[in-house]
């Protein structure tokens, strides 16, 4: 029997129970004499594998032998499998929101351990020293970004990723992209200016953000939500985060998470362009060529080669998952958790002292108001956007929940037990899509009423029903937060709506706000202020663009605009005699 007949007897009967223990029958193959094949994926967080056990020409039982998922996204392991029995397949599968990447880790796995057993020989790739126009690290949206804008300009780009798979931590970015006097919020009526855009940064961040870098950021912010769209992204729907004076946060229609979305559409582009991307590929070091940077030395499962280039994008993303070095720069936050994938841990800082490069703000980190404290897993900001409130165990409001990340994480560690309940009812759930995805993971505490979701989370009912009613009473008066500051147009809807949901939250370090100093155009600089040549940054690797805090929606703003500049700038000067 041919391979490709072997695959199709294989799709057509494939089944699962539960617990990931599977037996199927699948049509007579010829069998190797093995019993156990083990495949593997990527999912976020590292490879899934998953060990098959076969005899007589059938699957026994199935067990992931290694992963490193969250607990809600261990959820879609099972639940792709589940998918496999209804669609009698294994070429397609829908991703379980919110777990996109585990989902398709574990696809790939299931694929990967079946094809060994049918014989499959499994590509191998080596790398040798080589050469190129350009080369990127990190193949997160900025680092994506940039290959796909020098592609287009015409440069031989190579771009590089430590982890398995691209996106960073662009692929759990939730909220949007910010934006100002776009197409889009003209189409929708939104008034909005670039001058209010840059004032809100800059108070945002405490007024210590590098001006030009704001500036930069918030004038060709338009222009950016154009170029996407124009590469098949979905940005046309457009909320209010906190800090924001307008509604400027492009998002997918229904409010729906940017992240998987844009990660998506530009590694579609990233393929359709022909762009050499290699994964598993770390670097550990950039190469010097008479004190410029000169290429970059690469570390494939162990193997080590060169690439030289005529410029080098950094574009590694920040330090938030790396615990010491967190403390390093901010020691009171020892002992917090994480919003950040397991790759964030700042090794560009080391490579680039080679340079003198200069960095700024390095002990400006921000955490995020609302984590799920047991495992790192974030709830966007938009959810207080469309109108949820913050309440303490005493059942009562205390604070502004549109507040900067800073002034509610520190509202937050304040409440007894240093958590709090996000609260919101089912008109705020039908106003946003990503809710589904928390619903999903079982996320949600639920109450028909006020009396029963005051008795789900052990709070006073008639505390809870006080705070609604005089929270109700503002918004419907138009007149905003008497209490606490929140204005009327940050309280889209009154919470009158049952059923009402909550969910526990709690600080979490969440961005760095610190890294490489860099200038308008993605240049790094060097302790005396000079540029140093052929050596461009963007993205959350650099530092300057936030300040003390950064707003909700400007990270993707961010590492878009500036990824896209850092390959305009890097293709000029590949382009210079």
């Amino acid at each position: 029997m041919n391979f490709k007949k072997k695959i199709a007897a294989l799709s057509a009967a494939f089944a699962v129970v539960s617990a990931l223990a599977i037996a199927v029958s699948v049509k007579s193959i010829e069998n190797s004499g093995k019993s156990t094949y083990r495949g593997s994926g990527e999912g976020r967080n590292g490879p899934i594998e998953v060990e098959i056990k076969v005899a007589n020409n059938q699957i026994q039982s199935a067990r992931i032998v290694k992963e490193s998922e969250s607990d809600f996204a261990k959820a879609a392991e099972t639940q792709i499998i589940g998918q496999a029995i209804a669609n009698k397949s294994l070429e397609k599968f829908d991703a379980v929101s919110g777990a996109t990447i585990t989902s398709d880790g574990t696809a790939a796995a299931l694929r990967d351990a079946w094809s060994k057993y049918l014989g499959a020989k499994q590509e191998q790739v080596s790398y040798s020293d080589t050469e190129c126009d350009i080369a990127i690290v990190g193949a997160g949206g900025a680092g994506m970004t940039a290959a796909i804008e020098a592609t287009k300009r015409g440069a031989k780009v190579i771009l590089l990723e430590k982890m398995g798979v691209v996106g960073g931590n662009t692929s759990s970015a939730t909220g949007g992209l910010n934006a100002s006097e776009t197409a889009i919020q003209k189409q929708l009526g939104i008034q909005d200016s670039n001058e209010q855009y840059y004032q809100d940064t800059m108070k945002g961040g405490r007024e210590i953000n590098d001006k030009s870098l704001v500036r930069t950021m918030v004038n060709n912010s338009a222009a950016i939500v154009d170029w996407l769209i124009s590469l098949g992204a979905d940005l046309t729907d457009v909320g209010k985060m906190a800090g924001s004076s307008n509604k400027r946060t492009h998002r997918p229609q229904g409010g729906a998470p940017v992240g998987t979305h844009l990660v998506k559409v530009l590694k579609e582009n990233l393929d359709s362009l022909g762009i050499d991307l290699r994964l598993n590929s770390k670097v550990t070091n950039v190469l010097n060529q008479d004190g410029k940077p000169a290429g970059v030395k690469v570390d494939y499962k162990g193997k080590t080669y060169s690439i030289k280039a005529k410029a080098v994008i950094i574009a590694t993303g920040g330090f938030g998952a790396n615990p010491k070095m967190v403390v390093q720069y901010k020691p009171n936050l020892e002992g917090f958790g994480t919003t950040n994938h397991k790759g964030a841990t700042g090794d560009a800082f080391a490579w680039l002292e080679q340079f003198d490069a200069q960095t700024v703000d390095m002990e400006q980190i921000q955490t995020h108001p609302t984590v799920i404290p047991s495992n790192g897993f974030m709830i966007t900001e938009a959810v207080r956007g469309n109108g949820a409130i913050m309440i303490n165990r005493e059942g009562k409001r205390f604070g502004n929940e549109m507040a900067t990340r800073d002034v509610m994480s520190k509202n937050v560690l304040d409440q007894s037990g240093k958590t709090a309940w996000l609260f919101f009812d089912q008109g705020v759930r039908e106003s946003l899509k990503a809710i589904e995805g928390y619903a999903k993971k079982g996320l949600l505490t639920e109450g028909k009423d006020v009396k029963e979701i005051a008795a789900a989370l052990k709070i006073p009912e008639d505390a809870l029903k006080a705070t609604l009613d005089e929270y109700n009473a503002a918004q419907k008066a138009g007149s905003g937060d008497a209490a606490f500051g929140r204005k009327a147009n940050e309280m889209p809807r009154a919470l009158d709506k049952p059923p009402y949901y909550a969910v526990e939250v709690a600080p979490a370090i969440h961005h760095t706000m610190g890294g490489l100093k860099i200038d308008a155009s993605a240049r790094v600089l060097n302790k005396s202020g000079q540029v140093i040549p052929g050596l461009f940054a963007a993205g959350e690797v650099t530092g300057g663009v936030h300040g003390a805090n950064r707003l909700g929606g400007n990270a993707v703003a961010d590492i878009e605009i500036f990824g896209k500049i850092a390959a305009d700038s890097a293709c000029d000067f590949i382009a210079r005699p």
